[in-house]
């Protein structure tokens, strides 16, 4: 497989960076090609903005559209067709940031901002000019697994945790940005107590990192019930006849 690890994190000493190298040279070892983003490094700029469109300033700027039609005219910033063209030659993308105010570092965000264009990875259309998302998208086809890092326990990141259960943290990640551009979105790898970890906890790290990324062409992703065909009415909500009287994320689950 080709692989995209994009890692947003400051410090390449940290466990992070140590993660991300031994990650690598797992993937490699097992045959696969990888390429990197190292979005501090690259001291890449998060802020979506008319520079990213050649945007005549006389005019009002509407970025979805505008972004969409400097792709579509080879005039989008050099920056972000460069991170098109790793996304098109990868089959897999490894996100790996530390988890920040139950969220993912801005660097990040701004990664996504920029990178993920109407037109590009989302906002693209059928031949019956309706809209692919939610299971199919401009990314379908790629997989994606999360690598995160918390300084909380596991305990406080589970179902009945104070932090809230990891994955529902994720959601907005998982499923309305990743899974919403068609990607197979694949269980996250939640690395927690951070902050504390020594050396034997390093070495547990790298041993769960080992058998996500052994598996990551064959991993079963996280069954989220497409837009299409996952029982979801025409104002998008599900049927009451399924998952009756929740509520929860968890509903978008098959």
């Amino acid at each position: 497989m080709n692989v995209l690890w994009v890692f947003a994190h400051p410090e390449p000493r940290s466990l992070n960076g140590a993660l991300r190298d031994h990650g690598t040279a797992t993937l490699r070892r097992h045959g696969h090609r990888v390429r990197h983003s190292d979005l501090y490094a690259m001291r890449w700029n998060p802020v979506a903005g008319p520079g990213d469109v050649a945007h005549d300033p006389s005019e009002p700027l509407r970025l979805g559209p505008a972004t969409e039609h400097a792709r579509a005219t080879g005039a989008l910033a050099p920056d972000i067709r460069a991170e098109h063209a790793k996304l098109d030659w990868a089959d897999a993308l490894v996100l790996q940031f530390p988890l920040w105010w139950h969220g993912m570092p801005a660097i990040l965000k701004g990664w996504f901002d920029r990178v993920f264009v109407q037109g590009y990875a989302f906002g693209v259309h059928d031949d019956d000019d309706r809209a692919r998302r939610y299971g199919d998208g401009g990314l379908t086809g790629h997989r994606a697994l999360v690598v995160t890092t918390a300084g909380a326990r596991a305990t406080g990141l589970g179902p009945r945790g104070v932090h809230g259960d990891a994955e529902d943290i994720l959601f907005p990640l998982l499923h309305g940005t990743l899974f919403y551009s068609g990607m197979d979105v694949l269980p996250p790898l939640v690395i927690t107590g951070a902050d504390r970890a020594g050396p034997a906890e390093h070495a547990r790290a790298a041993a769960r990192l080992d058998r996500r990324l052994t598996a990551l062409p064959t991993a079963e992703p996280i069954p989220y019930r497409p837009e299409r065909g996952g029982g979801y009415d025409d104002d998008l909500v599900l049927r009451p006849d399924l998952a009756p009287g929740r509520t929860d994320l968890a509903v978008h689950r098959t």
